[in-house]
């Protein structure tokens, strides 16, 4: 009887931490473009593409082996959540009752805390080389999640992330974290991309990078994008670069929105996003500091950029941001789809 008691609990506390799964890695091959990935976090590790001339090269930063990931503080390549971004004073309040999160930035809640989605083995649920691959997450507070990758004909890579609570209101905002270099990973900063962002207005931050509750226009500042220009043309202008939530333009919800164009000229290299998000954080990975890479790279200050769509920061501390609460019979979708073309 305690054998069996045992094995019950064994196989539970597999089932529920997915410690019984194996980390592995998968390929998604078509056309020229190739892009691999780890259950571990569900993370992007790799992306090749070419270039003008035909000459491929991996445009995101990451680590050669797991191990990296797993000691990892950059949250390279991964799903982060289960909320994404921050979560002011590490609390909120819910239908008249207050929730404590894990604060692993100050007093603050970062990308679901020490141990969020981005630190745990997930399962495959299909697995398609030349198509798509879902993975698949039960969290231990009650709610399935999953992440699509799917390949669009030759050149698009679309995103799907998925999640139902089972029992109970939840915050939920997933959110991808990749590092994108489109001269390549190991090439140095990007401050020479150019960037559009469709957004005319970001929610400010404080000097801890929560939200004021503001939601303010942008054009003829710094971080105005709405016309394409170089990254780094007024990067100075700001305290340590960019790190903000821009409001992307237009009606969030089912509907795709055209998000941002990224450029990089001696390649010839273009990504073009939409998203059904009404948010996209926009990070010029301010706080690398010698981070060794893959292919023994060493990335520094602006080795990357990330384009994160996502629900608004601290949503939960501000009512007049668009909720993130999801209730149960409710199901969270957020999609992303990416185009690359080289000219």
């Amino acid at each position: 009887m305690a054998k069996r008691l045992m094995l019950v609990l064994l196989l539970l506390c597999c089932v529920t931490y997915s410690l019984c799964e194996e980390i592995q890695t998968y390929k998604l091959t078509r056309g020229n473009l190739s892009v691999t990935f780890t259950n571990y976090g569900a993370v992007m590790t790799s992306l090749l593409l070419p270039d003008r001339h035909g000459k491929q090269d991996d445009v995101v930063l990451g680590f050669d082996t797991v191990d990296g990931y797993k000691n990892d503080t950059t949250y390279f390549g991964a799903i982060v959540g289960r909320v994404a971004n921050r979560i002011g004073g590490a609390e909120f309040e819910l239908n008249g009752q207050m929730y404590k999160t894990d604060p692993n930035e100050g007093h603050n809640t970062l990308h679901g805390g020490a141990k969020g989605f981005s630190d745990v083995i997930w399962s495959v649920e299909n697995y398609v080389p030349t198509s798509h691959i879902t993975f698949k997450y039960d969290s231990f507070d009650g709610e399935e999640v999953k992440v699509t990758y799917m390949l669009i004909g030759e050149n698009k890579l679309a995103v799907k992330m998925e999640a139902k609570p089972i029992n109970k209101p939840t915050p939920i905002n997933l959110a991808l974290h990749t590092y994108w270099n489109l001269h390549s990973h190991n090439s140095g900063d990007i401050l020479s991309h150019k960037i559009q962002l469709l957004a005319g207005k970001i929610t400010p931050v404080d000097k801890k990078l929560i939200p004021t509750g503001e939601i303010t226009a942008i054009e003829g500042t710094p971080y105005d994008f709405l016309e394409p220009r170089e990254i780094g043309s007024r990067i100075d202008e700001l305290p340590g670069g960019y790190d903000i939530n821009y409001v992307i333009d237009g009606i969030a919800g089912k509907h795709l929105r055209k998000t941002a164009i990224v450029s990089e000229e001696s390649t010839g290299r273009k990504m073009e996003l939409w998203s059904n998000q009404p948010g996209v954080q926009f990070y010029t990975s301010n706080l690398l500091t010698r981070v060794a890479g893959k292919e023994r790279a060493v990335y520094k200050k602006h080795a990357g950029l990330c384009l994160e769509t996502q629900g608004f920061p601290d949503s939960v501390n501000h009512n007049n941001f668009p909720s993130q609460i999801v209730n149960p019979g409710e199901s969270y979708l957020h999609v992303m789809l990416f185009r690359f073309t080289a000219h």
